[in-house]
């Protein structure tokens, strides 16, 4: 390499780094930012992680020591009480006071508790539905058959989460109404669903039997 070739390379390359120099005064504060947005945004992260955890320490806690409580009434009004900030601490915590409304003797209270649950939008769908149906289970003497059909009906869709149960429950119906036939064939194709649990299809083979069927072919 010549000597006009090595001085013309040094000259570039002091052109870059005086470039470089002048880059980093005029930009070089958006590395600071970068790195600070970065840090800021980590210790944020841990932050909320922590005031997640610290909630749900706090509820776990609140509720251990309502359920502690003997009396059902009194176990009741301490989980009324409990704060919720989440729709999913609120779930857990107004299904657990509904079930001590029921041993303090108050279904009526329950029942309005679950249906406000199950009429809740920013719950998922399996939710809505388990409180809804629990709620059905809770007035099989106080609503009538055709209602509580027209219910059940709605929770037996294709696709539903509880689909399987409340389909059992109108095949309960049927039974109630007289309909054998009628329920021999829902208890079946409930038997013979592929998304049935084992205690399920146990349960409904066994009253395919009482009702005279033949639950050996399934």
């Amino acid at each position: 390499m010549s000597n006009t070739d090595s001085f013309i390379d040094e000259v570039t390359e002091e052109v870059r780094r005086d470039r470089l120099f002048v880059l980093l005064k005029r930009y070089g504060w958006l590395g600071g930012v970068a790195v600070a947005l970065i840090v800021g945004g980590t210790a944020w992260r841990e932050y909320t992680n922590a005031q997640s955890r610290n909630a749900a320490e706090s509820l776990g806690d609140a509720l251990i020591a309502a359920t502690a409580i003997d009396d059902s009434a009194a176990r009741a009004q301490e989980l009324s009480q409990i704060p919720t900030d989440t729709a999913g601490s609120t779930l857990l915590v107004r299904l657990s006071e509904a079930t001590a409304l029921v041993d303090a003797g108050e279904p009526e209270k329950a029942i309005a508790l679950l249906e406000e649950v199950a009429s809740n939008g920013d719950l998922a769908l399996i939710y809505r539905h388990l409180a809804s149906f629990k709620a059905l289970t809770l007035q099989v003497g106080s609503l009538a058959i055709e209602e509580r059909r027209l219910r059940l009906d709605a929770l037996a869709q294709p696709g539903a989460p509880l689909a399987l149960l409340a389909s059992e429950q109108i095949a309960l119906l049927d039974i109630e109404s007289g309909d054998t036939a009628a329920a021999l064939s829902r208890l079946t194709a409930i038997a013979a669903d592929a998304a049935v649990d084992q205690d399920q299809r146990e349960r409904v083979l066994q009253l395919i039997t009482a009702l005279g069927g033949d639950a050996s072919a399934l």
